[in-house]
């Protein structure tokens, strides 16, 4: 993490008492001064910040990292004089060569607003001797002044050279918006464009915790806001691209036709019967009873030779319910009978096996196995007897 000393230059000219930054171009200043030192001192405890004034030439507040001081001065700052930009450049170098910590690095933010008369010569040497001495300047320039604005570039530049990157100029329109300019710029934004937690000046928003007696709970408490707001925008995410995927579901079903998933089938085939004139209460249906009527509709589906009839729960032990009466008498009478399957017991247990979420070995599949196979036989038997009947009254003839 970077250890950094910085002197934030206020223009207190008389051209400072101009509205077109909203409510003055001085009380605008004083608000982005705040975002400036509240970020510099909140990117590292270490990082000390000092204030002073390029009109009446003062060095306000020392290099500090109590923003309060800084506060405390920068709103008794009133319009007095001329700005003078190289002198106030050269007065802040002083006053960051007298800085407590040795390895900080130097930068000056210097605020302008008013002409400026210095040529760009001068200009060009004072950013030289800058770049000498390792000193980093970002300008806030206050409207759009062609003349300045080309005089400050060319400063920048120098300070910069061919490669480097640490002087920023920002020019800033006239308008109700110098802090938020301020806020989204490299001066508070850093190099790699990371505003960090500190950029937008209003840290401790919602915290019971002031960051400048705990910055480093203060920095924990960030960071866990920013992992969970992350953490909602992944949700959100994943929960919009459930409800398309569950739009597009049932315009694929009737495609497919063949659907693995038995629960939707069940309650498809309700619903279809339910509709119909004279269809049971299916809500008074018995567990065993709604057991059976599953295993017919997979049955049905498994087949895929015709559509399957719309079933109703059985009256009694037989569990083939007779198909409901429709015009289309000739697709019904096409029907299989499946007497002959629904008869064996290991064909049902295969069957049953398959169904997700079904438990063959439960108490409830076994009376409902019990009862279709003990059915059919019970058919086959008095079939049986019927026959012997039969054939008596045949050898009494």
């Amino acid at each position: 993490m970077v250890l950094e000393s910085t002197i934030v230059c206020v223009d207190n000219s008389e051209w400072m008492r101009n509205g077109d930054f909203l409510p003055t171009r001085i009380q605008a200043q004083q608000d982005a001064v705040s975002v400036i030192c509240n970020a510099k001192t909140r990117s590292n405890p270490e990082n000390n910040v000092a204030l002073m004034t390029s009109g009446s030439m003062e060095v306000l507040c020392n290099l500090t990292t109590d923003v309060g001081r800084i506060l405390s001065k920068l709103h008794n700052i009133q319009p007095a004089g001329q700005s003078n930009f190289s002198t106030g450049i050269k007065i802040a170098h002083l006053a960051l060569k007298h800085r407590q910590g040795k390895n900080h690095k130097m930068r000056i933010v210097v605020f302008i607003g008013s002409p400026l008369a210095d040529p760009a010569k001068d200009l060009v040497k004072v950013a030289k001797k800058l770049k000498k001495e390792k000193v980093n300047v970002d300008i806030i320039s206050m409207g759009e002044d062609t003349d300045t604005t080309e005089k400050l570039s060319q400063f920048i530049e120098t300070l910069n050279g061919k490669e480097g990157s640490g002087s920023h100029l920002v020019v800033v329109p006239p308008g109700p918006n110098l802090t938020d300019a301020v806020r989204t710029s490299p001066v508070v934004q850093g190099e790699d464009g990371g505003a960090g937690f500190a950029a937008g000046g209003d840290f401790g928003s919602g915290f019971d915790v002031d960051p400048n007696l705990d910055p480093e709970l203060a920095l924990a408490l960030r960071v866990s806001m920013e992992e969970q707001r992350q953490r909602q925008e992944a949700e959100n995410k994943d929960d919009k691209g459930g409800e398309a995927m569950q739009t597009d579901a049932p315009a694929a079903t009737p495609a497919t036709g063949g659907a693995s998933n038995e629960d939707a089938l069940l309650m498809s085939a309700i619903n279809q019967s339910a509709g119909g004139a004279g269809a049971p209460d299916y809500s008074n249906m018995t567990e065993d009873e709604q057991i059976v009527l599953a295993i017919q509709m997979s049955m049905a589906e498994s087949t895929d030779t015709t559509p399957a009839p719309s079933a109703e729960p059985p009256a009694s032990t037989e569990p083939a319910a007779a198909p409901m009466e429709t015009d289309q008498t000739s697709t019904m009478e096409e029907i299989p009978d499946y007497s002959a399957v629904m008869s064996d017991p290991a064909f049902l247990q295969h069957l049953v096996g398959s169904l997700p979420g079904v438990d063959p070995n439960s108490e409830a599949i076994q009376n409902a196995m019990q009862a279709l196979t003990g059915g059919q036989s019970g058919d086959k038997e008095e079939g049986g007897d019927k026959k012997d009947d039969t054939s008596d009254d045949k050898d009494k003839k």
